[in-house]
């Protein structure tokens, strides 16, 4: 009989039964390691997105519950199981939150097993090997350097500001409105500024004037924030060749890859990003216990500069630049990102996560109240000062809400200008009913930062909104309700 056996433990022989009783003993020595070899390969296809999905669950459990504040089983029936492939795989998975040791653990029908760990100050960070833990708290014990001086006035008092007008009050409103059948809307806090004060602003039930919330994606803005400022200070030109040691060799395509290149999301690297968990952006986040070093390794598919294609890669790189920049550890970017960015902005309440080898997630995972990503808004509309002081150098915001070739992005922010399809998930447009100067942070599940000049207005939305546009088409009713709504204020 034809049997095998792995590991020593287990055997299988129900198909070698089954052609046996057949008489057909060659087909069943055909079949099997047919069948077998099928196994294998979905097996292996299906070990990084479920590694993925079991990492994801993990990362943010652990980040919603101990920097936010929030109840693990609604982030993830709000957030988690809503989220890609998760959906369809709920039931299997399970999930552990640990108060006293501060971590969250996953795994998927027993397998695929993975953990988050918290420090105050550097967040929730994957962990691969115990010393990780090690690293992690030691990376914590010395996050708190910096000054936390603002240069800025108040935006507000403590209290919730009410909106000004009931024309403000129903634009509010319609954007906390819920559906009734899915994907919901799930809006969790609206700040809107005006002329440098807080005008409305509202939170769900659970959140506060002070919670930490999860930006995605409008990270990347932070990034770029922290790469001007070392252009400001001379350590980085935005020109140069990404200072990057594994590409310097000559005879290496990639040396030609620039800083403006990573900005701009036009570096070529094949670094593909879907969200399904079989991506290599997937990988690089949740699999990878260091992310820079596996972005780095990716060959081009491109000739740097001429194609556009979003990827966090990109910013993880960029990530690495920083860290390397100012230090070399976790502990250096946080002090640097408190005393240049967040300090001085008087942002109280942000955490920039990291992963295991110091380097921040400057793509995807940065923590602000919604009225501290209201002040960095303010940091753009007052082209790049905060008070009297120069944060970024000047010019950089012309240069950070400038097209890069035909697509409706800048360099770490979108710009709403027609494009050949590549505005914002793929729309013509990203924001029509908006005055085209606008330009905005933008994160997965509906993030939105959106800067006017024009209007001398910033209105900031955050939530869990599982939308396929990104909730861009509610962002642009949101804030064209607002525009409308002062105009009509400063009538009366």
């Amino acid at each position: 009989m034809f049997t095998l056996q792995l590991n020593g433990t287990r055997k299988f022989r129900p198909l070698a039964i089954f052609f046996r009783k057949s008489g057909k003993h060659t087909l069943a020595m055909l079949a099997f390691p047919t069948v077998l070899a099928f196994f294998a390969y979905t097996g292996y296809r299906l070990y990084q997105p479920l590694m993925v999905a079991s990492g994801f669950t993990s990362h943010y459990i652990c980040s919603e519950a101990f920097i936010s504040g929030r109840e693990p089983d609604k982030v993830y029936a709000d957030m988690v199981e809503p989220e890609g492939a998760i959906r369809f795989i709920g039931s299997l998975v399970n999930y552990d939150v640990d108060y006293d040791k501060r971590e969250a653990t996953t795994n998927i029908a027993g397998l695929f097993k993975t953990k988050a760990v918290y420090s105050e100050g550097t967040g929730c960070m994957l962990v691969y090997k115990p010393e990780d833990v090690t690293q992690g708290a030691a990376d914590s014990f010395n996050s708190a350097v910096g000054s936390s001086d603002s240069l800025v006035p108040e935006i507000a008092g403590p209290a919730v500001v009410e909106p000004r007008n009931e024309q403000l009050r129903a634009a509010l409103d319609r954007a906390f409105a819920e559906r009734e059948h899915p994907p919901y809307i799930r809006t969790q806090a609206i700040v809107v500024v005006k002329d440098g004060k807080i005008v409305a602003e509202r939170y769900a039930p659970g959140i506060g004037v002070d919670t930490p919330l999860l930006g995605w994606s409008a990270t990347k803005s932070i990034t770029n924030a922290l790469i001007g400022i070392l252009v400001r200070q001379g350590k980085l030109d935005v020109g140069q060749p990404a200072p990057i040691a594994a590409w310097q060799n000559e005879r290496d395509p990639r040396h030609l890859i620039t800083i403006n290149d990573l900005l701009r999301q036009t570096s070529g690297l094949a670094l593909t990003q879907t969200s399904s968990g079989f991506d290599p952006a997937s990988r690089m986040v949740y699999l990878e216990r260091d992310m820079a070093e596996y972005a780095e390794g990716a060959k081009l598919t491109s000739k740097p500069g001429t194609q556009w294609a979003y990827t966090d890669g990109n910013f993880i790189l960029l990530s690495r630049i920083i860290r390397d920049a100012v230090g070399g550890r976790a502990s250096d970017v946080r002090g640097f990102a408190q005393r240049e960015l967040f300090g001085p902005l008087g942002m109280q309440h942000a955490t920039l996560e990291f992963d295991a080898t110091g380097t921040p997630n400057g793509a995807s995972s940065m923590f602000a109240s919604a009225r501290d990503w209201a002040r960095f808004g303010l940091l753009y509309l007052n082209d790049g000062m905060a008070g009297a002081g120069r944060i970024l150098p000047e010019g950089w915001v012309q240069y950070s809400s400038s097209r890069t070739l035909d697509t409706g992005y800048g360099a770490g922010f979108w710009i709403n200008l027609e494009t050949g399809g590549k505005a914002p998930y793929g729309l013509p447009w990203g924001m029509p009913h908006v005055p085209h100067d606008a330009f905005f942070a933008m994160g997965n599940m509906g993030q939105h930062v959106v800067i006017l000049p024009s209007q001398h207005l910033v209105v900031v939305r955050l939530g869990m909104s599982h939308h396929p546009d990104g909730l861009i088409a509610g962002a642009d009713r949101l804030v064209s309700d607002v525009i409308a709504a002062l105009q009509h204020d400063s009538i009366d």
